[in-house]
């Protein structure tokens, strides 16, 4: 009896030793492990119990040392992104109200310019020698295209400045009115429009109306030998609304499929096509304050085709 209670005793003492030596610093270990696991990456690993253990517990520091490092990293380069983020859109603020201020207060004196050459030119031609008559010609002529310039830049910088609520904007209704704004040249040149179903989005009607306006302008300037032919669809996409405008006239290179987009960025000189080249720009500022994009779709072969997104609405029907 007396050996069996001393067995029963080493056996007791035995198992003990074997929880302080080793489950013990286990489960410590593991609750530690559990807790670095749940984020607190801070938390540093008790190192103790057999060597196997302890070794275990500093390579599980070695980890969470690693991924402080790479969250402290990473959160350096987001607090950056987001002030490199802030110094730009404070830059294009500042940038959009110099441009509105710039052409808004450049206005008047231009008007004065071109009101008095034109003057010279009604009142004095051809009481000064051919060279005088050239030059008040070429006087007026600038004068008219910078009057040009600084309106469509004053249209281009009021985009989105004063952010109305989006309502129901018929773009049937959009493309009516951008034709019937469009009517003169359409007219002249004997184009044709072929419209298809259309939907109702929301956003800013006077803004849609500027967007199918430059598109059809440009599709009637840079016509082929052929009068010009525009098509315009829309079609359901997911999520949005994904809008073409194909015409048939001279075509664009893949090359300038970015470029074009690019205010005062122009392919051709002003005297082959006049215009400003904000025209696009202007396109592709509007669209992206609806939520969408454009571009120029290169796979389109010979046609000029400019695709564009908007937002579909929750409840939405065709206009037409």
């Amino acid at each position: 009896v007396a050996i069996a209670v001393v067995l029963l005793l080493i056996v007791v003492l035995l198992a003990l030793g074997l929880r302080m030596a080793a489950i013990r610093p286990l489960s410590r270990l593991a609750a530690d492990a559990r807790q670095v696991a749940g984020g607190d990456f801070t938390h540093e690993v008790a190192q103790s119990g057999p060597r196997e253990v302890r070794e275990l517990g500093a390579d599980v520091n070695r980890m969470r040392e690693r991924i402080l490092r790479e969250l402290s990293a990473l959160q350096a380069a987001h607090a950056n992104l987001e002030a490199q983020s802030r110094d730009l859109q404070r830059s294009n603020s500042e940038l959009e109200q110099f441009a509105y201020v710039a052409s808004h207060d450049l206005q008047e004196p231009l008007r004065k310019v071109a009101s008095f050459c034109q003057l010279l030119q009604r009142n004095y031609a051809g009481q000064l020698d051919e060279r005088a008559d050239q030059y008040i010609g070429l006087a007026v002529d600038g004068a008219k295209r910078m009057q040009a310039l600084i309106n469509d830049l004053l249209s281009f910088s009021r985009v989105g400045r004063v952010a109305l609520d989006p309502v129901p904007v018929s773009c049937a209704a959009a493309l009516d009115q951008a034709r019937a704004n469009l009517s003169a040249e359409i007219a002249a040149c004997n184009a044709t429009i072929e419209i298809g179903a259309l939907p109702v989005v929301q956003g800013e009607e006077s803004l849609l109306v500027a967007v199918f306006q430059n598109l059809l302008s440009n599709a009637l300037k840079f016509r082929g030998e052929q009068p010009p032919r525009v098509a315009v669809s829309a079609r359901r996409d997911g999520e949005t609304w994904l809008f073409s405008v194909t015409d048939n006239g001279i075509g664009i290179e893949p090359e300038f499929a970015e470029r074009i987009f690019v205010i005062f960025q122009r392919l051709h000189s002003k005297d082959a096509y006049p215009g400003t080249g904000i025209g696009l720009a202007m396109c592709r500022k509007i669209i992206e304050y609806h939520g969408g994009r454009i571009w120029l779709d290169t796979s389109a072969g010979t046609v000029s085709r400019f695709c564009f997104t908007l937002p579909a609405s929750p409840v939405n029907e065709e206009g037409r």
